[in-house]
């Protein structure tokens, strides 16, 4: 009877591996599919035109800023939060209230941080439409994930590190920045670098904070649109398919070289550190 459980636990664990990779090929493979045949270095590299033809530079730009701005305002932040959480704040009610409320924020739908935005960064401080309203519409999305992958990085870090390094006589914060923080680096850069992924995916946010304008951003107090942005645009405005997958093919391929640049960067920190 052990054995039947076995067995069918193990063949149900296996079917839903088996339908999640097969779920993620089919719909790759209808993207790449369908897009292929538009990818060139014009149309990466190439300016938008709204008759045809034209490239989505502009818009990997705009991404890119937004990548940058989000992950410059986020980063520290969120960091300094866990440590405090992690390594300084009492542990009771009010820390636990606050872990709650950052795991509540990671579930919100990313509309709502949208009109958020729209009414807070583009309405009320007088942003406008544009890249530094949806950059930190952005940061306050990734934020909780940044604070928690880091908290979670902190806690894998032995006790004995701590206990080795104050027993030499060093002080608590030479402690942190010295072993606890390069201990945990892996884990903290593998967080920061999936939180691009959020960002380069998102597009209900950014659709209502830095508008929808296809021209090359001048700065970032100018309105654009994002590579997601564009693909939703396109396919709503005139229904191309084929454009709206090559597009699609580009953002796969930043997230795909922005993971396997977070495993060759975790290895080589985790070599580092022994």
């Amino acid at each position: 009877m052990r054995k039947l459980k076995d067995y069918f636990y193990r063949g149900l664990l296996w079917g839903a591996a088996f339908l999640t990779v097969a779920v993620l090929f089919i719909i790759v493979g209808f993207i790449f599919s369908k897009g292929y045949n538009l990818i060139s270095l014009d149309f990466i590299f190439g300016d938008y035109s709204p008759t045809g033809g034209g490239g989505i530079w502009p818009m990997v730009i705009t991404t890119i800023y937004t990548i940058v701005i989000s992950l410059l305002i986020a980063t520290p932040i969120g960091i300094f939060a866990a440590v405090y959480l992690q390594e300084y704040a009492k542990q009771g009610r009010l820390v636990s209230i606050i872990r709650f409320a950052t795991e509540s924020l990671t579930g919100i739908p990313s509309i709502i941080y949208g009109l958020f935005g729209a009414v807070f960064f583009v309405t009320t401080l007088k942003m406008g439409m544009s890249i530094i309203a949806a950059s930190l519409t952005l940061t306050i999305i990734v934020l909780p994930v940044v604070i928690r992958t880091t908290e979670e990085s902190l806690k894998t870090v032995p006790p004995s590190y701590r206990e080795g390094s104050l027993a030499l006589g060093t002080t608590r914060l030479q402690t942190l920045y010295k072993v606890i923080l390069p201990s945990a680096m892996p884990g903290i850069l593998s967080g920061i670098i999936l939180s691009i992924g959020r960002i380069v995916g998102e597009s209900a946010a950014i659709f209502l904070t830095a508008g929808t304008v296809a021209n090359m951003p001048s700065s970032i107090f100018s309105s654009a649109r994002t590579l997601t942005v564009h693909s939703f645009l396109v396919t709503q405005e005139s229904g191309d398919i084929e454009l709206a997958s090559a597009v699609g093919i580009v953002l796969i391929v930043i997230i795909l070289v922005l993971n396997l640049s977070a495993m060759f960067i975790s290895k080589k920190l985790n070599k580092s550190n022994y």
